[in-house]
C-alpha cells in the first residue's frame, strides 16, 4: 500500500498552495494518488490527511462521495456502461450483455490479464447521445455493439494509448503557474473588501 511518492508529495505542496484552506485541496490530490497506483490506497489517504491537516477518515469520507475515487485495483481500462433510463431505452442491457461476453466476465468484475475492468454506471450526461459509456471516464456516445466490439479490440491492441490513458490519469499535463503569475491566495476570514475586479457600487439616480 503507497503512500505519495517523492515527486507527488513535491506535486501535492504546490497544489495545495493553490488554495486558502490545505483541506479545499483534498479531491484533487485523491486524484493525484489514484492515478501514481491507479486507485487510491488506504496509506495515499493516511498521507493526503497529514499534507492538509485531516483525519484519515474524513480523507475516506469525502472520497467515497464519488464514483470516480477506486479503493481497490482496477484493469488498466474501466469501461462504464450507462444503464439509466434513456440508455436502457436505446439499448444499454444489450450493450451491457455485448460487453460481458466478449470480455467474458461480468458487470463488476476485471478480465484476468488485468486490462479490462467492466461496470454499470449512472447517468453520463448524455442522454440525447444514448447509449454512451466511458473508458476511464472518456465518453462515447451512440454506441452499437460493433461499435463495442471494435473499441475493445482496439484497446487490447493499444492502438487508443495516445487517446486513453491508464485509469486513473486526469490530464497528461500538470498545471503550473509560476509565483509571478499567481493571483494570491487569501483566507476567507482575511478578506475584508470586495474584489478588485468588481465594479464600486454607484448610487441609482432616484
Amino acid at each position: 500500500m503507497a503512500r505519495l511518492n517523492e515527486a507527488n508529495v513535491v506535486y501535492a505542496r504546490e497544489i495545495i498552495g493553490r488554495y486558502p484552506k490545505a483541506r479545499s485541496a483534498t479531491i484533487p490530490l485523491l486524484h493525484l494518488a489514484q492515478q501514481q497506483d491507479g486507485y487510491v490506497t488506504d496509506e495515499a489517504m493516511k498521507h493526503i490527511g497529514e499534507l492538509v491537516g485531516a483525519t484519515s477518515a474524513e480523507i475516506l469520507g469525502t472520497a467515497t462521495f464519488y464514483e470516480m475515487f477506486k479503493f481497490g485495483p482496477v484493469g488498466k481500462y474501466l469501461v462504464n456502461i450507462c444503464t439509466t433510463l434513456s440508455c436502457a431505452l436505446l439499448g444499454a442491457e444489450e450493450l451491457m450483455h455485448h460487453a460481458e461476453q466478449h470480455l467474458g466476465i461480468k458487470a463488476g468484475s476485471t478480465t484476468p490479464d488485468g486490462l479490462f475492468t467492466l461496470e454499470h454506471a449512472e447517468c453520463q450526461a448524455a442522454c440525447t447521445e444514448a447509449p454512451c459509456l466511458q473508458v476511464n471516464y472518456r465518453h462515447r456516445n451512440r454506441v452499437t455493439p460493433s461499435d463495442l466490439e471494435r473499441l475493445l479490440d482496439e484497446l487490447q491492441d493499444g492502438r487508443l494509448d495516445g487517446e486513453i490513458p491508464a485509469h486513473g490519469t486526469v490530464a497528461r499535463v500538470r498545471q503550473h503557474i509560476p509565483s509571478d503569475r499567481a493571483v494570491g491566495v487569501f483566507a476567507p476570514d482575511d478578506v475584508t473588501t470586495a474584489p478588485v475586479w468588481m465594479p464600486a457600487q454607484t448610487e441609482v439616480p432616484k
